[in-house]
């Protein structure tokens, strides 16, 4: 069963083209990591698959329905999305933040269902984050803030998870621990699209990664295909060397001192 299928996606801001011409269908549960220079389209494209931007030509269908034809509360069913941070304006408590994920389960006025209740305390307890319930939102640490927003996402029983460079502003104990975590969602039956500045993070914890390029994908497959001095010259003007991490036998990627210094590889 086809889960996602993005048709010749095109989309402007204004006389600004963003995406051009857009491609891919996925048939599997797993992480895919979407990188690039800032610019390249990547949040544009997250955006668009979320349904939040409706596209200028193309089309992008959820297990065989088109994006634009879900009502709000479907979107939220089937998508969920957590963008780089969210500023909450009141002391909103973390189980309060994680709750606003079960909405779309409920009726106009309706109050949370012991079923509501459950399910927020098993995403809670899932990302490490039901010692926070009683919390105030803003009193977290950037990393714990994420994982509360992963569990609001879960909380909405979604098929797809969208996460925008949730571990761009973390220190990297907290990048391992949510990309763990990411990792670990793709297994219980999760298909998550994340965007991700870090390369060897992408490399070690993703299955498959897109690069993008003036709103384009330039390569698409597995991070040993993918992660390549062309591919990466091309996305980010940059010289580099790759390498196999010894651990994961995936790429490691570095800037390329181009001679001026030789690196010890050990």
């Amino acid at each position: 069963m086809v889960i996602l299928q993005v048709d010749k996606l095109h989309f402007s801001y204004g006389e600004r083209e963003v995406l051009r011409g857009i491609d891919f269908t996925i048939n599997k549960n797993m992480v895919i990591g979407i990188i690039g220079a800032n610019g390249s389209g990547k949040t544009t494209l997250l955006k668009n698959i979320s349904g939040y931007l409706t596209s200028t030509y193309g089309n992008v269908f959820v297990l065989g329905k088109n994006i634009k034809d879900f009502t709000i509360k479907e979107k939220a069913k089937y998508i969920g999305y957590v963008p780089q941070d969210i500023v909450y304006d009141f002391e909103f408590s973390c189980y309060d933040v994680v709750m606003m994920g079960r909405i779309p389960y409920l009726k106009r006025f309706q109050s949370e269902r012991k079923e509501d209740r459950d399910i927020v305390r098993e995403c809670m307890e899932i990302t490490n984050t039901w010692q926070f319930k009683d919390k105030s939102i803003k009193e977290l640490s950037g990393g714990e803030r994420q994982r509360v927003y992963i569990a609001r996402a879960l909380a909405q029983k979604a098929r797809i998870l969208l996460m925008d460079e949730p571990v761009s502003q973390l220190d990297i104990k907290y990048q391992v621990e949510i990309l763990s975590l990411v990792k670990d969602l793709s297994l219980k039956g999760i298909l998550v699209i994340i965007v991700l500045h870090d390369i060897n993070l992408a490399s070690q914890f993703c299955d498959e990664i897109f690069i993008m390029k003036e709103g384009k994908i330039i390569a698409s497959g597995s991070p040993g295909n993918v992660l390549t001095l062309n591919n990466i010259k091309s996305a980010f003007s940059i010289d580099v060397e790759v390498f196999e991490n010894p651990i994961t036998h995936t790429p490691y990627v570095i800037p390329s001192l181009n001679g001026k210094e030789q690196l010890k590889v050990v």
